[in-house]
């Protein structure tokens, strides 16, 4: 079945192409009637704008780009929700990647993207990226990039991130405010700017509060699987340790809320014997027992600020404006786990 075009509505109507053409846009100069006329019969036939004749004359295809390391991840979903309806508003269409915690996929991404001409890309880098070759290509394109959580601190782009290592300080400060004194810190892989960031808040306020950094109560949880290195670490600490720890702050709810379970089946009480501290505040850190003190970030208004700032350098796509790094608040939620 062939497309219908414009100009077989206006021979329909007995009109021309051109106001057609407005009709179906809303032009004021085009009568009520006229309009009512075209958009029935466009719906009667089914036309379909020809996105190839609109993208050459716009010079946009009204799609951009995510790529995110998962999307099963609740800050990632709400961050993805919040893209999607600030795009919706603007009549953007989303393309959604996720690379999997894998380089190559990341890298598979990008040039699909490219290839589909997209209007702009915002990515979380992957854990294990090193190399940011695949953002020059971006930018290379004259495609507008927005990085955003996690990101690369060399590359010259706009971003927008939270203070993760000013975040990790307030938890662990609030831990040792409390009284616990032997702290372990169950961390990211070595890599990603938000694992290190995140240790160096932790180590920054042990030592501002005169306790010894002791590397013997860090630990890497570098598989991919929050939950499983929460829990597999709990158990070597505590092997290794034994009741010589007080408390805990994790990277991740779900690397805390591992720790949790083995703690609680081990008979070991939260926060009597072990106070616990995740990060990201997702929705399962307030239905568990005991509820999880965590720290909240808003991925929602962050998805939000992310198109924010990319629509704005799509729209100004032929003029240099600076790039921008916006920095979105963070707050400790406390509950029962401290």
């Amino acid at each position: 079945m062939k497309a219908i075009t414009l100009k077989q509505i206006a021979e329909e109507l007995n009109i021309s192409v051109t106001t057609v053409s407005k009709a179906l846009k809303d032009y004021p100069d085009v009568s009520k009637k006229t309009k009512k006329q075209v958009k029935e019969l466009a719906k009667k036939l089914n036309y379909i704008p020809n996105a190839s004749a609109v993208n050459l004359r716009t010079q946009q295809t009204k799609t951009i780009g995510v790529i995110v390391p998962t999307t099963v991840h609740h800050f990632f979903a709400t961050v993805i929700k919040g893209i999607i309806k600030a795009a919706k508003k603007k009549d953007y269409m989303v393309i959604l990647m996720q690379s999997e915690e894998d380089v190559e996929q990341e890298i598979k991404s990008v040039d699909l993207l490219i290839s589909k001409g997209v209007d702009g890309i915002m990515i979380s880098l992957s854990n294990k990226t090193q190399n940011f070759d695949h953002l020059e290509k971006i930018k290379n394109h004259d495609i507008p990039l927005v990085l955003f959580d996690k990101i690369s601190k060399i590359t010259d782009c706009s971003k927008v991130v939270i203070n993760d290592q000013k975040a990790a300080y307030e938890a662990v400060e609030y831990l040792i405010k409390k009284g616990y004194k032997r702290i372990a810190h169950f961390r990211g892989d070595l890599n990603p700017q938000v694992s290190i960031d995140r240790f160096l808040g932790y180590k920054k306020a042990l030592l501002n509060n005169n306790i010894e950094f002791d590397p013997s109560l860090v630990y890497i949880c570098n598989n991919n699987d929050d939950f499983n290195d929460g829990h597999a670490s709990a158990k070597k600490l505590i092997d290794m340790h034994g009741k010589n720890v007080d408390a805990l702050f994790a990277i991740t709810d779900m690397v805390a809320i591992g720790a949790l379970k083995y703690f609680n089946d081990n008979g070991i009480k939260i926060p009597k014997d072990i106070a616990i501290i995740g990060f990201s505040n997702w929705f399962m850190s307030s239905v568990i027992t005991p509820t999880l003190t965590t720290i909240d970030q808003p991925g929602y208004k962050m998805g939000k600020t992310v198109f924010k700032l990319l629509y704005k350098e799509i729209k100004a796509k032929n003029v240099d404006i600076p790039y921008e790094t916006i920095e979105m608040k963070t707050s400790l939620v406390i509950r029962e786990s401290t």
